[in-house]
C-alpha cells in the first residue's frame, strides 16, 4: 500500500493534505531525578510503512527503558497499522507506571486505539480524533473478499473493545461512529468518554472566559475605571488598588492483515 492509497481510503478527505504533513518523529527522554519518561509519537504507525514509521517495537523498547517512571506521551499521528496500534495499546496498559497522553494535533485510526490507554488523556487546543472502520487492500476473488471481510469485522470488534474501556455511551453507539468514520473535536472527545479534558475548557482557565454575563452597570464601571486609568496624552499611569482589582475580577469568568489500517 503506498501512502496515496492509505490517506484516500479516509472517507472524509477535508483534512488530508494536512495529515501528509505531520511530521515523523520518534524519540523517548527518561529522566531518573523526576521519575519521568517523555515519549513523542509523530506520525505513521507500523513496521517500515514507507520506511518512515515507527512501531509497536520502538514503543515496546521505550517503555522497558522507562522502568516504573510515569510516561508522558506527546502524539500526533494519522493512523497506520491496526495491529501496531493494538499492541502498543496493550503495552502501555501493562506499564506500571502512570501514562498521560497528550493529544498535540491529530489522533486518528491506529492512534485513537494508542490514545485509549492513557490513564489520563487532554486534548490540545484545535486536536482533533478520528475513529472508523478497519479496511484493507484485497486482490482474489469473490471467497477471497468475503473471507477478508469476516476477519476485518472481527477485527473491528477488538477495537470497539478497547474503544469501550473509556466510552460512556452504548456500543451500539460507537459502532455507528465506527462505521461511519467520526470525527471529533477536543471537546467532543471529552463528552463522549475518550478524553479526560480538553485544554483550554477546563472550568476557570484563563484562556476560555467563564459564563458570567455583565450587566450594563457592570460595564460602565469597567469602562469609567478604565478611563481614569488613562491620562489626557494616552499614556499609561500606575492603576491604583481600587482600579486593577475591578478589572482583575471582571476579567474570571473558562487511530496484509495483508494487515494494514488505515
Amino acid at each position: 500500500m503506498t501512502k496515496e492509497d492509505f490517506f484516500k481510503q479516509f472517507k472524509n478527505q477535508s483534512y488530508v493534505e494536512q495529515l501528509k504533513n505531520i511530521p515523523q518523529k520518534f524519540n523517548a527522554i527518561h529522566n531518573e531525578e523526576t521519575k519521568i519518561s517523555e515519549i513523542t509519537i509523530y506520525g505513521v504507525i507500523g513496521t517500515s510503512w514507507w520506511n518512515d514509521s515507527f512501531s509497536a517495537s520502538d514503543i515496546d523498547e521505550a517503555v522497558k527503558n522507562a522502568g516504573s517512571n510515569d510516561i508522558i506521551i506527546n502524539l500526533n499521528s494519522p493512523g497506520g497499522d491496526a495491529f501496531d496500534g493494538i499492541s502498543i495499546f496493550n503495552r502501555l496498559k501493562r506499564h506500571e507506571g502512570k501514562v498521560t497522553i497528550h493529544v498535540d494535533g491529530w489522533a486518528c485510526s491506529a492512534a485513537s486505539v494508542i490514545a485509549m490507554a492513557a490513564d489520563e488523556l487532554i486534548m490540545g487546543l484545535g486536536s482533533m480524533m478520528m475513529i472508523h472502520e478497519a479496511s484493507n487492500i484485497v486482490w482474489g476473488t469473490k471467497t477471497d473478499m468475503r473471507k477478508e471481510a469476516d476477519v476485518l469485522e472481527e477485527l473491528e470488534e477488538g477495537i470497539i473493545d478497547i474503544y469501550m474501556t473509556k466510552a460512556n455511551v452504548s456500543r451500539e453507539d460507537i459502532r455507528e461512529k465506527v462505521d461511519a468514520e467520526t470525527w471529533f473535536s477536543a471537546k467532543k472527545a471529552v463528552e463522549i468518554g475518550f478524553a479526560s479534558k480538553a485544554q483550554g475548557m477546563e472550568a476557570g482557565d484563563p484562556q476560555v472566559p467563564n459564563n458570567t454575563v455583565l450587566n450594563a452597570d457592570q460595564k460602565r464601571q469597567i469602562l469609567t475605571e478604565l478611563n481614569g486609568i488613562l491620562k489626557p496624552n494616552n499614556q499609561m499611569k500606575e492603576p491604583s488598588p481600587s482600579s486593577a482589582s475591578i478589572v482583575e475580577d471582571k476579567g474570571k469568568g473558562s487511530f496484509n492483515l495483508l494487515k494494514k489500517w488505515r
